[in-house]
């Protein structure tokens, strides 16, 4: 297949040791050939090598550089590609770039390297989207998760519902197309819902199991709250130890919300630090209470902070029955001091946060909450991706239509209608069925590069 030369900066511009501007398409060993200067011949250099030389405009020495070869079709895209090693810094790369497109490239549309190898037959959609898995990965869990997604093992488990339903249809399209056939068998739809029944109650258990794998995947919304000088930041400073990898750290004051994120066993939390909730006539401090309701409210999972010095006030009753439907742990703080607090909580964890004293106990909590206590990514692959469960659960939904239709003894050939749209919905995960639009605008959402 022709296909033009497309080229972008694969490594985010700023100082550093070096860039990488690459290259895939018919024309790449033209248009390198064209500004390098070096011993090696490029255009005749084997498969997976590196090459050193000068990167030039006319007679200007622009970088010195390492050029890598790759040719089809054992490349990322299947398609001839170049990549140039460069020093770091964001104006060189861009000069580099600038000459690849004058001399006949064009600028890659983001995820463009990434389509190619999904157009080209080397990976399916699902594998397209663990690339970006890997480059968003933030915990090893959420790494693992994505090297999965990235090894096939997301197709496999999609792939081998499909095969059920298939060989599912296509038993029911032999009964009604050829019925005088002695070794044609004979399915009604009473016989036809127990596998569906087979079929639905596996797509329930990954679904269960893919609530796991979001959280990986996305962490949890979490909001540390309480009524004002009960410890909250000085939680939020115990959990994000040095040892922790923080990502973002965004300094607000106690009157607005201050967003941090740590990995606790593998389970990224999105903290959000946030203002006491109280009447209060001070203009800015009103805003950061309505903020504070509002991340309650999308919040999920609720860290509540109480005084172990203090008595339960109307403040924190209220806070409490505010929060008491929502994943909460309550933390007892403060327990290096006397006890004021008359009453005992289920989802209590006593800690001292400015002494640092158990607080593991408060991070084994978070892990119990979230993930499964058989879960071993090393056995099991989770569904994580959204639009990934969100087409599960379509084509779950679609099977229970089946299996209604079933139940009331319609014809084979209604229930069938339904199975084939579950197993069209399934081929959207992957990538063998659905519109060229949705194809497009998955991978418009790639940086640029990819």
């Amino acid at each position: 297949m022709s296909t033009d030369t497309i080229a972008a900066i694969s490594t985010a511009l700023g100082k550093s040791a070096i860039n990488i501007v690459r290259m895939s398409g018919d024309d790449v060993f033209d248009i390198i050939e064209s500004i390098y200067r070096g011993k090696a011949d490029l255009a005749r250099a084997e498969s997976h090598t590196i090459h050193y030389g000068k990167i030039i405009d006319g007679d200007e020495p622009v970088d010195e550089v390492l050029i890598s070869i790759f040719r089809a079709p054992r490349t990322f895209t299947r398609e001839d590609m170049v990549e140039i090693n460069c020093h770091g810094g964001a104006y060189v790369a861009k000069r580099i770039l600038e000459l690849l497109l004058s001399k006949g490239a064009r600028m890659a549309r983001p995820g463009e390297f990434t389509e190619r190898a999904f157009l080209n037959g080397r990976i399916d959609l699902t594998q397209a989207e663990s690339v970006m898995d890997i480059v968003e990965a933030r915990s090893d869990y959420s790494l693992k998760l994505a090297n999965k997604g990235l090894e096939g093992k997301v197709y496999e488990l999609v792939q081998a519902l499909r095969d059920a339903l298939l060989d599912l249809l296509s038993r029911i399209e032999v009964h009604i197309d050829y019925p005088e056939y002695e070794d044609a068998e004979e399915l009604t739809s009473e016989r036809v819902l127990p596998e569906v029944d087979r079929l639905i109650e596996r797509v329930e258990t990954i679904l269960e199991r893919a609530a796991v794998g979001k959280v990986l995947r996305e962490g949890v919304k979490t909001a540390i709250i309480g009524r004002p000088n009960v410890g909250k930041s000085s939680v939020l400073n115990a959990l994000l130890k040095e040892d922790k990898a923080i990502v973002t750290e965004i300094e607000g004051t106690t009157r607005d919300v201050v967003e941090g994120e740590l990995n606790v066993g593998g389970v990224v939390l999105k903290l959000f630090d946030t203002a006491g909730l109280r009447d209060s006539q001070d203009l800015i401090e009103k805003i950061g209470i309505d903020k504070t309701k509002q991340i309650i409210e999308e919040a999920e999972l609720i860290l509540y902070v109480l005084n172990n010095n203090e008595p339960l006030s109307e403040e924190d009753e209220r806070l409490l029955e505010m929060t008491q439907h929502k994943n909460r742990i309550v933390i007892i703080n403060k327990i290096d001091l006397e006890s004021r607090i008359d009453r005992t909580f289920e989802d209590g964890v006593q800690i001292s946060a400015l002494k640092g004293e158990n607080i593991e106990a408060l991070e084994a909590r978070i892990q119990e909450m979230f993930l499964e206590t058989d879960f071993d990514l090393s056995e099991e692959t989770y569904l994580s991706n959204a639009r990934h469960i969100a087409r599960m659960r379509q084509a779950l939904e679609m099977l229970k239509d089946a299996r209604a239709s079933a139940q009331d003894l319609m014809p084979v050939d209604v229930v069938e209608i339904d199975l084939k749209n579950a197993w069209e919905t399934l081929g959207e995960i992957t990538g063998d069925t659905g519109a060229s639009t949705l194809i497009d605008e998955l991978f418009s959402k790639f940086c640029l590069g990819k």
